[in-house]
């Protein structure tokens, strides 16, 4: 139920700072118009665009500044600084707008007050909410009383989440202990957990928290049941989660609930994204593939025996095999050569690179430095067996010599390019900095990494400072 009072509250929160915005945008409309003895003039539908546009975009940077998160604002001079952060960007965004749309006569003074007043009017609203959230309305009737069960640790952590959750009114009124505790003198403690259900009878209490760290001596199936017959919620700490060890997310399927332990920052929307994307890049990279074809093939020809393309194994997501294509840029026994070049590996750990390459052609050189080498990777794309973005992917030999907690790095689809690629590629021979470059993009993955990635990839081959 709290996460829903978040949800309700911060809707209203968001219709509120956008009539905060509609307001400003009429409040600056007349300033102008008065202050320019009634004879200034906006077009209507430039007037609706900039309203509009602030509304909408001033919702998402507040979002993105946390502004509408679950938790209480610390102080009202941190509210007050983000607050004008974001009317920044808002208008930063609508000037960039009116300069790239060419809007004629677009009235600086206009944009000036609507950003003044808009900042104004949000911040006088957010504080009178806050106010009214925080003190008045927690004084009424149905402020939900809250009673926690566990050991004193972790009835701490929870009397601490709640204390700082954003609600419109819960209070924590104490804590029972499992069985004969040392910490009796704990000011909050009324008793253990057998004075339950004395507690729900005399007690005004709503609602029951338990924080039991995996006691077997507790048989909580006989509580909860006894919660539920005295109309009383119930809520459960897992005893698996530890404080920054383990991330726990629940999911049900046909009503069965899944404790899950998620391991990257992946979801099935943001997957969904990636893909469209991979389908988009992968259809362009792909016909530039087959442009540039005929014309490789015959340099790749002329320069050494063997086929124009390179099929090698390679080791995708969870262990998934598939054969990866590039442009031939070695020399046809190049794979019989390597063993004899191991020796001379420049990277420190689970992988094979050497500057001066002697089983590179000349005109592998060449595909290397422009990156022209990597474009029959796009139909691996195409084929779902790799993506735009993401970590290399290794060779089945290199896997074997991984620790588990190099792994990780192959729990996601395998990208063209990636972080390790962006981030200096030349200059690390060290598999554990790759493998950390790696376990942080999949850590805090966003869409948005995508195409900034993607962006800088593009930035580095047209400057040609080294392959990606």
């Amino acid at each position: 139920m709290l996460q829903q009072q978040v949800h309700i509250i911060n809707t209203v929160l968001m219709i509120l700072d956008a009539l905060c915005i509609i307001i400003a945008g009429y409040g600056a409309f007349y300033f102008k118009y008065c202050v320019s003895g009634c004879c200034w003039v906006m077009d209507t539908n430039v007037f609706v665009a900039s309203v509009m546009f602030v509304m909408f975009l001033n919702n998402y940077v507040m979002g993105q500044l946390d502004l509408y998160d679950d938790i209480k604002p610390s102080s009202h001079f941190r509210n007050l600084r983000l607050m004008f952060k974001a009317v920044f960007f808002d208008f930063l965004g609508l000037a960039t707008g009116v300069f790239f749309f060419k809007v004629p006569e677009y009235s600086r003074e206009f944009m000036l007050m609507f950003g003044l007043l808009s900042f104004i009017f949000i911040a006088l609203q957010r504080f009178l909410s806050h106010i009214y959230i925080d003190g008045l309305y927690k004084k009424e009737f149905n402020v939900c009383k809250i009673l926690v069960v566990g050991g004193r640790s972790r009835c701490k952590i929870i009397s601490d989440v709640l204390s700082c959750q954003l609600s419109w009114g819960h209070e924590v009124v104490g804590r029972l202990g499992i069985g004969k505790e040392a910490d009796e003198d704990d000011p909050g403690r009324l008793g253990t957990i057998e004075d339950l259900p004395r507690l729900l009878r005399d007690e005004e209490i709503d609602e029951v928290v338990f924080a039991i760290n995996g006691s077997r001596s507790v048989d909580l199936m006989k509580y909860l049941r006894l919660c539920k017959k005295m109309g009383i919620p119930s809520r459960i700490l897992p005893s698996l989660w530890q404080p920054l060890e383990l991330s726990l997310s629940v999911e049900k399927c046909q009503d069965i609930p899944f404790l899950t332990v998620p391991v990257d920052n992946f979801n099935a929307t943001g997957l969904l994204y990636k893909r469209i994307l991979d389908l988009i890049g992968g259809l362009v990279g792909t016909l530039l593939f087959v442009l540039m074809y005929p014309f490789i093939a015959i340099a790749i020809r002329l320069d050494s025996p063997g086929p124009t393309l390179f099929r090698q194994k390679r080791v995708g997501q969870h262990g998934r095999s598939f054969y990866l294509y590039k442009f031939r840029t070695m020399y046809a026994d190049a794979e019989a050569r390597k063993k004899e070049l191991m020796a001379k590996n420049e990277m420190k750990g689970a992988m094979f690179k050497l500057k001066n390459d002697p089983r590179i052609t000349r005109v592998g050189v060449w595909l290397r430095k422009t990156s022209l080498d990597e474009f029959p990777q796009f139909l691996n794309v195409m084929k779902g067996e790799m993506s735009l973005v993401g970590t290399r992917p290794p060779t089945p030999d290199e896997v074997e010599t991984y620790l588990p907690g190099h792994l990780k790095r192959i729990s996601a689809k395998p990208g063209i390019t990636g972080m390790w690629q962006i981030s200096g590629r030349n200059q690390i021979t060290d598999f554990e900095k790759v493998v950390e470059l790696d376990c942080m993009y999949l850590d805090h993955w966003r869409f948005l990494d995508d195409l900034r990635i993607l962006f800088k990839t593009i930035v580095i081959v047209l400057k040609r400072k080294g392959a990606i």
